[in-house]
C-alpha cells in the first residue's frame, strides 16, 4: 500500500508539474534548495583572520606542532571543523577558534585550503624508515591491523570524502594524533581509535616519520 501511495504521489505531482506554465515551471525549480558553491574569496579572508597563525598564510604550517592543511580534502576539513564546533573532537584550542564559523565559513575556508599547494615534506630518520614503510604498506598480521594505504592510499593522497590525505604531513603532528586516538583523547573516528590502539610508541614514530615523506 505504501508502494502504491508513494507512486501515486508523484504521479500527481508530474501532472501538477506538466500543467504549469513555463513561468510557473521555473518558479518551482528555483524554489529547490540548492547547495551554494563556495566563496573562495570568503574563503581565503576568513582563514587569514582566523587560521593562519598557526596553520601558515597558505595552509603550510612551518610548525611541527600545528598540522598542513593545504591541499587536503575539503569534506574532511569541513568535519574536522564542524566536529571541533560541537565538541566531538575535544580541542580547547581550535573549539574557541571555530565557535564564531558559520556552516558556511567553514564550506568557504575548507575549499579554499583544497585549493593550495601543500609543500613537500620528507622523513627524518632512517633507522626507523623501513618499519614505517612496512605498517604503513602492509599493516600488521600479527596485531591483525590493516595498511594505512588501504584507506590513504599507497602515496599518502587520501580518497577525497572519506579519508583524509596525510602525504607530507608534520612528523609531530601526527604522532601526537596517533597517540591520542590510541588513548582515547581523539574520539571522533572508531576506526582510527581501533587502528591506533594497536600500536607502541616505536611503532606511531616510524609510522609518523614514513608519512611525512610521502608524496
Amino acid at each position: 500500500m505504501k508502494l502504491l501511495a508513494t507512486l501515486a504521489s508523484l504521479l500527481i505531482s508530474t501532472v501538477l508539474m506538466l500543467t504549469l506554465s513555463p513561468a510557473q515551471a521555473e518558479e518551482k525549480a528555483a524554489e529547490a534548495p540548492k547547495s551554494a558553491k563556495p566563496d573562495l574569496a570568503a574563503g581565503e579572508a576568513s582563514y587569514t583572520a582566523v587560521c593562519a597563525a598557526c596553520h601558515g598564510a597558505d595552509g603550510n604550517s612551518a610548525s611541527p606542532a600545528y598540522p598542513k592543511l593545504a591541499h587536503q580534502h575539503p569534506e574532511y576539513l569541513v568535519k574536522q571543523l564542524s566536529e571541533f564546533k560541537s565538541g566531538q573532537r575535544a580541542n580547547p584550542v581550535m573549539t574557541g577558534m571555530v565557535a564564531s564559523l558559520s556552516e558556511a565559513d567553514m564550506k568557504n575556508i575548507a575549499y579554499w585550503l583544497a585549493s593550495q599547494k601543500q609543500k613537500a615534506g620528507f622523513a627524518k630518520d632512517k633507522d626507523t624508515l623501513a618499519l614505517g614503510q612496512a605498517l604503513y604498506r602492509g599493516g600488521s598480521s600479527d596485531k591483525k591491523m590493516a595498511a594505512c594505504a588501504g584507506c590513504h592510499s599507497p602515496n599518502g593522497a587520501g580518497i577525497p570524502a572519506q579519508y583524509p590525505r596525510l602525504a607530507g604531513q608534520q612528523s609531530d603532528y601526527t604522532v601526537a594524533q596517533l597517540t591520542a586516538f590510541r588513548d582515547g583523547v581523539r574520539q571522533n573516528s572508531v576506526q582510527m581509535t581501533g587502528v591506533a590502539a594497536k600500536l607502541s610508541d616505536k611503532e606511531i614514530k616510524a609510522l609518523a616519520d614514513y608519512i611525512a615523506g610521502l608524496h
